[in-house]
């Protein structure tokens, strides 16, 4: 496998590369985020409170009914903390704002209980793959 650069982060002790992508829904599919107003609020919102979570949001994408976030952690950051407090904060902010959401929705719901993350890499699963059965291979000598 040639060399590759990765993009590093570095911390007492460790180094690291944690990518995330997250994809939050609307509680029953409700396109309650039919506006750009309540949209770019939303990202107001979770920019803001990124800083105290340990990660950094590096893409974000609301659709009407669902967002997409693309997160940079640390060893350290407590993900379903990251989960609960963007949905908590972001579904009390937007129906203090929005009132008209709640049309679309019942009681205090706005997301749904459910949450989608995968980890993302710099370089493909299959060639990581490749990389790590590679090295049980004898070295060849020059």
């Amino acid at each position: 496998m040639g060399k590759t650069k990765y993009d590093l982060d570095r911390g007492n002790h460790v180094v690291y590369s944690l990518h995330y992508h997250i994809i939050f829904v609307i509680k029953y599919r409700r396109k309650a985020l039919y506006s750009e107003a309540i949209r770019e609020r939303l990202k107001e919102v979770f920019r803001n409170l990124a800083p105290d979570l340990k990660i950094e949001i590096t893409g974000m994408e609301p659709a009407l009914d669902h967002i997409h976030m693309l997160v940079k952690a640390t060893p350290s950051t407590d993900l379903e903390k990251v989960f609960n407090t963007l949905k908590g904060v972001s579904s009390r902010y937007l129906r203090q704002e929005f009132p008209e959401i709640k049309n679309l929705l019942w009681g205090d719901s706005f997301w749904s209980d459910s949450k989608f993350v995968a980890t993302t890499g710099q370089v493909s699963l299959d060639v990581l793959m490749k990389y790590v059965e590679s090295q049980n291979e004898p070295k060849k000598r020059a």
